[in-house]
């Protein structure tokens, strides 16, 4: 809970500093990699630093947590924090390193805002950092209690590369040692570390596409301006060894008997395939609507484990939108005005940005509260900063 002294200070300033945080960041990150360069070595992405994505998420999320605390007094963004909470645990972000974030960050906002800030003002923001940290720090000691096992990575076999749709590969993974295995839920993910050319080492989280529990399988479509799917795709082989996270994401699906869509488009579509793989598996009787969207019928990663895994559901139907439309597709890109959506629906959404704020919002339109709509970002969750 934000202090009576330190609210009325936030509220005052948060206009300026929201203004201003989207500088801020860029500068913070600069400091903390001069001061410590090992940080881009297995932790933070070097790409999403280039192209600006991870200060959008930062300043984003900051933002998010003070807006909060101001117009909910008493409360903590839950939902927001257990996103950041999951992703940081993929990482192995420990409790020491959020004191060395705070020290970089707050050196960086005394820079860029040093004809204004006060001890008063610096004092109510660093209330706000310590708030929000120090409910991450309890969010992720819990995610690292409930594991299996007390490694941040270990080691997995790749047993199988599976060409799926064009430019796609699934990766089927085997246990290379004997650490106990945390049984992954439909809708998870793994981060996987990779060595790249020049030596440094990268990490990405790709959702687990196959069975959930103790197997371990992900799709990942190469991105030809990218640095890890490039080495997964050309350099890594079967029988060579990754190093694996355990199973994290709160975008999983919900217990109980209410109809369930999936929306997907893209690569967007195995957090989907895994949790309708998991009521296949169940043979699940809830009404579940699969909605996909593709440029052309050759690029759908996913298939026909899809395709098949509604033919076994008694109750599933598959709507499909392609920009080079086939018999039996939709024409274009997708939209909900189209669908006769189930009454009481849980919506998944996994895809592009611009494609998840547009069903989102096609969603509420139609009646599906937000509360009951869930969407998974590939990479830093910059929808918090737009």
């Amino acid at each position: 809970m934000l202090s009576d002294k330190s609210r009325p200070v936030i509220e005052a300033t948060l206009p300026l500093v929201g203004s201003r945080i989207g500088e801020i960041t860029p500068k913070f990150y600069a400091r903390l990699f001069a001061a410590h360069p090992e940080l881009l070595d297995g932790l933070f992405s070097r790409s999403n630093q280039r192209n600006g994505n991870q200060q959008q998420a930062l300043a984003g999320s900051i933002a998010a947590f003070a807006t909060h605390l101001v117009n909910n007094p008493g409360t903590l963004p839950e939902t927001v924090l257990a996103r950041i909470a999951h992703r940081h645990a993929s990482l192995g972000i420990t409790e020491p390193q959020y004191q060395v974030v705070y020290e970089h960050l707050f050196a960086a906002i005394a820079e860029d805002l040093a004809e204004v800030i006060t001890p008063e003002i610096a004092e109510a923001w660093t209330e706000v950092y310590w708030l929000m940290a120090d409910a991450l720090i309890k969010l992720e000691k819990g995610l690292y209690a409930a594991q299996a096992n007390g490694t941040m990575w270990s080691p997995w076999k790749v047993a199988a590369k599976t060409p799926a749709g064009t430019g796609s590969i699934t990766f089927t993974l085997e246990p290379a040692d004997d650490t106990p295995i945390t049984s992954a839920l439909p809708g998870q993910y793994v981060s996987v570390k990779v060595t790249l050319p020049d030596g440094l080492r990268q990490v990405r989280q790709y959702s687990l596409s196959g069975d959930a529990g103790t197997s371990r399988s992900f799709t990942t479509k190469k991105d030809d301006g990218g640095e890890v799917s490039p080495v997964l795709h050309d350099t890594v082989q079967v029988g060579d060894v990754l190093e694996i996270s355990n199973p994290y994401g709160e975008i999983t699906l919900k217990e109980g008997e209410g109809p369930v869509v999936l929306a997907s488009a893209g690569i967007g579509c195995t957090p989907t395939a895994s949790i309708l793989r998991s009521l296949a598996e169940a043979g699940s009787d809830r009404q579940v609507l699969v909605l996909h969207a593709e440029s052309d019928l050759e690029s759908w990663a996913l298939r026909s484990q899809m395709t098949d895994d509604v033919e076994r559901l008694k109750s599933a139907d598959l709507q499909l939108w392609l920009e080079e439309p086939q018999a039996g597709s939709n024409a274009g890109f997708m939209s909900l005005r189209e669908v006769d959506l189930p009454a009481n629906a849980s919506l998944y959404l996994c895809g592009p940005l611009p494609f998840m704020k547009h069903i989102r919002n096609e969603a509420i339109n139609a009646g599906i509260p937000a509360t009951k709509i869930h969407y998974e970002v590939f990479g830093p969750d910059i929808w918090l900063a737009s």
